[in-house]
């Protein structure tokens, strides 16, 4: 069995206990927001606390994403959705792809201080992560192969080793795992290189962002973004907009848009 830490094991039992490897992007999108829920104090924690209550039950992780949520009451909304997820018992990873160098990656790192797990950028080395690293009982994703089309102007370039960078950087994430808390970030839309890395490093989970709008491949998702059954398969706008037409049934929408993913996920899970 593989040596996760503090984090991965948590999330390993969610798994078992929910029988999902979804991931619910929570992408509060204030002018997706159904028209009703403006009027509240805080219009994206009530948009998300009703995502939860109808999600929870199908997803193994939420997944807030840091770019929604960075203003004042955008900041006090992510506070009270992380504390209503874990009352739910589901861990919580805020993507906000950080990696920065000095005392600016020391602030930065202060987030998980609030959540489980965080993206990071490794473009600027070890040191710009050493800071999320050290934190033993918390997961790093870090960003290796994406999903967006631009992706490969810099994902894709021949090293002098011949390997592109996208495998360079897997192969230092998985130097960096001495915690067992490090995992990579690879787009469902790539689903070659998903079968490639998960050779590469057969140790580390894989969150594999776009399966629900970006039409990315689900059972290549499944079959090599996890590592001894652990792994994260995000869908953000295909479940939390999925009733966006729907007035007051939003939620029931997106509920049923998380047990479908739920469902098709599991058919290529061993």
């Amino acid at each position: 069995m593989t040596a996760f830490n503090v984090f991965f094991e948590r999330l390993r039992e969610r798994i078992g206990a929910r029988d999902t490897v979804v991931s619910v992007g929570l992408d509060a999108d204030i002018d997706r927001i159904p028209e009703h829920l403006l009027e509240k104090d805080l219009p994206r924690w009530a948009f998300n606390r009703r995502i939860i209550d109808a999600t929870h039950e199908y997803t193994a992780c939420y997944k807030p994403n840091a770019a929604f949520y960075e203003d004042a009451d955008g900041w006090r909304s992510l506070r009270e959705t992380v504390a209503y997820a874990h009352g739910k018992d589901v861990p919580v990873l805020l993507d906000a792809k950080r990696g920065d160098i000095g005392n600016t990656a020391r602030k930065y790192a202060e987030l998980l201080e609030h959540v489980d797990a965080i993206t990071a950028n490794p473009y600027m080395g070890r040191d710009s992560l050493e800071p999320f690293l050290s934190r033993a009982d918390k997961g790093v994703f870090v960003l290796c192969r994406t999903s967006n089309p631009g992706g490969s102007d810099l994902q894709d370039l021949e090293l002098s080793s011949g390997e592109p960078l996208y495998r360079r950087v897997a192969a230092l994430a998985d130097l960096w795992n001495e915690r067992g808390n490090v995992g990579l970030v690879v787009g469902a839309t790539a689903p070659d290189e998903l079968a490639e890395l998960r050779e590469e490093v057969p140790d580390l989970p894989f969150l594999v962002p776009g399966v629900g709008a970006q039409g990315g491949d689900a059972e290549a998702a499944v079959e090599h973004g996890l590592a001894d059954g652990v792994g994260l398969v995000n869908s953000s706008r295909g479940i939390i907009f999925a009733g966006e037409n729907a007035g007051d049934n939003f939620a029931k929408a997106s509920g049923q848009a998380a047990k479908r993913l739920r469902d098709r996920l599991n058919q290529y899970r061993d």
